[in-house]
């Protein structure tokens, strides 16, 4: 086990009508706040009223913008980074999911710094300051209620890139698993493969004697695979939805990465996808990791075997290490087929055109990405093949 410091300052409150005091808890941080959010949805189901009015009776005044897409796009940043400088704001309160609370993050960091925003997630510029962030949680996914990371794409370069630093990290999250009921099924899904995608990042490591956060990251993906079958079966189960979206929060919040080395390639290769075709992003995960998995098994197979053992309760007895290994894979795939995700390029409309581009990008400039296998430009190019 390698030596850590994990601080995770976010409150998170949790359950049933727990945004309805949401109003005070801004208060103690701000009194005129941007109010970002993505559609029409919370409108539709009434939690923009509820958000609204909890703002006005604690006192707070806000200008509102919407808009945040999946992906989410720096033109709509800039546009908030503008709003906040010209109305004084002093809090960004994002109601939505991962794509809003990461579109907040990157206006909330964007908005005390003098040059533009991109500069963060090129590597040009370290945030040193930040607005406040306080997040109201309507899909389990992203777990950006409480981690310090923002995924944001230049649609203009046709690129996606992630920026991370502590000073990001929600002040409040409030996580009520009733807005979970009316997610229509592709969002669903695509959660849960962001949700597993986050542990297994953590789980495949070639840090030694991890055993602890072994089990966690076991508990964690196992619990996701037997509610996303429920969920999928009885959308209105309360119990089901907390279950999923506490885990989701759990999967990024740092906790079942520490002490162990993470290795983050199937997110950057799937990062390139979602960059230039604009497919979800949990999408883009459920066909990138299992080949991902099938290119470096053989680097650690007993890692892979106890991927296959312990998550998927392949018999040990099975046959030889690597049939078991691929047995494991073999069963995540078939899950995500189950719940309804793609497992191939082709079931998404993608050929081989920018696999060489998508290849290069992924390294954003460095000679290798990842960890548990440092890829080249060659081996990722080889993943995308896999996957196709």
């Amino acid at each position: 086990m390698k030596n850590f410091e994990f601080f995770s300052p976010t409150k998170i409150i949790f359950g049933k009508d727990c945004h309805k005091d949401m109003g005070r808890a801004v208060k103690q941080w701000a009194d005129k706040v941007l109010l970002h959010y993505g559609g029409g949805s919370i409108k539709r189901s009434g939690l923009y009223d509820e958000v609204t009015a909890s703002l006005k009776d604690a006192g707070v005044s806000y200008i509102e913008l919407g808009g945040v897409k999946p992906n989410p796009r720096v033109s709509l940043v800039r546009e908030g980074i503008k709003l906040c400088r010209e109305n004084g704001v002093q809090l960004v309160l994002a109601v939505g999911g991962g794509s809003v609370i990461d579109s907040s993050k990157a206006i909330a960091m964007g908005t005390l710094y003098d040059g533009d925003v991109w500069d963060f997630y090129e590597g040009k510029a370290v945030a040193e300051k930040a607005l406040p962030v306080i997040t109201v949680l309507t899909i389990p996914a992203a777990g950006s209620e409480s981690s310090p990371n923002t995924v944001i794409s230049n649609e203009e370069r046709l690129l996606k890139r992630g920026y991370g630093n502590p000073i990001l990290r929600p002040k409040v999250s409030f996580l009520n698993p009733e807005f979970c009921k009316t997610l229509p099924d592709n969002q669903i899904v695509y959660g849960v493969s962001d949700i597993m995608a986050h542990i297994m990042e953590r789980y495949f490591t070639n840090t030694p004697n991890v055993d602890f956060s072994d089990r966690m990251c076991e508990a964690a993906l196992r619990t996701m695979i037997n509610n996303a079958r429920k969920i999928i079966k009885d959308k209105n189960n309360y119990d089901v939805w907390a279950e999923i979206m506490w885990t989701g929060c759990i999967a990024h919040n740092g906790l079942l990465g520490m002490g162990r080395e993470e290795d983050w390639a199937s997110h950057g290769i799937e990062h390139e996808l979602s960059a230039i075709y604009d497919i979800a992003h949990g999408a883009g995960l459920s066909i990138v990791f299992p080949a991902w998995m099938k290119y470096v098994y053989k680097h650690n197979i007993n890692r892979f075997v106890q991927f296959a053992v312990r998550v998927w309760n392949v018999d040990f007895a099975f046959g030889d290490l690597e049939e078991i290994a691929l047995e494991g894979i073999k069963r995540l795939e078939s899950f995500y087929n189950e719940i309804g995700l793609p497992t191939r390029l082709q079931q998404v409309q993608i050929d081989d055109k920018y696999f060489s581009e998508m290849s290069v990008k992924a390294l954003k400039g460095k000679s290798t990405l990842g960890n548990f296998v440092k890829l080249t430009a060659d081996d990722i190019e080889k993943i995308y093949r896999l996957a196709m």
